[in-house]
């Protein structure tokens, strides 16, 4: 009976700390979230918690009349999708290659692969090399400097060698090639841990914005949403006046706190709706095939 109540009281502790930890994580994103559509006058008082003071919409709408803000969205849904597909494949066809044991290459190529995850040329080689490649003001910077991250390799190579090796072996017998093997087999087993790297390389060319201000930076056919949201929040004076440099006029008066907070929100809510759908996959993607029995 006393062990019952230990466990009673036990359980209720651990759900009192796991909500605690939870409501602690979700308040900094409704703060910023109430922040974001406080007036900005009343936002600079100070003392806004978890609801808006005075409500009003108008940084969402001073951040909307930027000009290339809607050339921006497209190109960057257009970026994470190509190079989310892109990725994706290129990983899972290398770590498909990587994982085949009659492959006598293997170690060699993954002792090259492991290096470039410690050793980089640095910032000042890359653009060389990509100038070199004339990739300068293309949309095509976006997508294949990075078309294949050694990282991803290595998860996906080692899920697929936590796959029992028969299934190949019958794929095998019943007349498959390594190509129907790859595609039929190891693919659809692969769901998991590809949700996994999709996730992680559609975050990180929604997040880019650096390669548009090194390549595309006079280019405003190629920006993205995360470069114009910067020259937004750049271009917020300290009087609170936001300037576009497109319409050469300014666009609003409003606080820089609660223009940033609008940004946070605008780039951040996509992603947030994209996460529930593979969040089942994350952590059986990264873990299985870490140990193998």
């Amino acid at each position: 009976m006393q062990k019952k109540r230990f466990d009673r009281l036990f359980d209720i502790s651990l759900y009192a700390i796991m909500i605690l930890i939870g409501l602690a994580t979700l308040y900094p994103f409704i703060n910023v979230l109430d922040i974001s559509f406080n007036d900005s006058a009343d936002t600079v008082k100070g003392g806004i918690h978890i609801w808006p003071r005075e409500f009003t919409t108008r940084n969402y709408e001073t951040i909307f009349q930027y000009e290339g803000l809607l050339t921006g969205f497209r190109n960057s849904i257009i970026r994470t999708l190509l190079g989310t597909v892109i990725g994706v494949l290129s990983a899972s066809m290398v770590a498909y290659v990587m994982s085949r044991t009659e492959f006598q290459a293997s170690r060699l190529f993954s002792a090259i692969f492991v290096m470039t995850l410690y050793i980089s040329g640095g910032l000042i080689p890359v653009y060389m090399l990509i100038r070199n490649l004339h990739l300068i003001g293309t949309f095509s910077v976006y997508i294949i400097p990075g078309i294949l991250s050694v990282w991803n390799v290595l998860i996906v190579r080692s899920y697929i060698n936590g796959l029992p090796d028969a299934l190949q072996e019958s794929a095998k017998i019943d007349g498959a090639n390594e190509w129907i093997i790859f595609w039929r087999v190891i693919l659809p087993l692969c769901q998991p841990v590809l949700a996994t790297i999709a996730l992680f390389i559609a975050v990180n060319h929604w997040n880019s914005w650096f390669d548009t201000y090194l390549y595309n930076g006079q280019r405003p056919e190629y920006t993205t949403l995360q470069y114009e949201l910067r020259k937004v929040l750049i271009t917020t004076d300290s009087g609170g006046s936001v300037y576009d440099p497109n319409k050469q006029q300014s666009l609003s008066t409003v606080s820089p706190e609660s223009i940033q907070m609008a940004i946070t929100i605008v780039v951040t809510v996509p992603i947030l709706l994209l996460y529930p759908f593979l969040q089942r996959y994350f952590v059986k993607g990264v873990t299985l095939g870490a140990v193998k029995s």
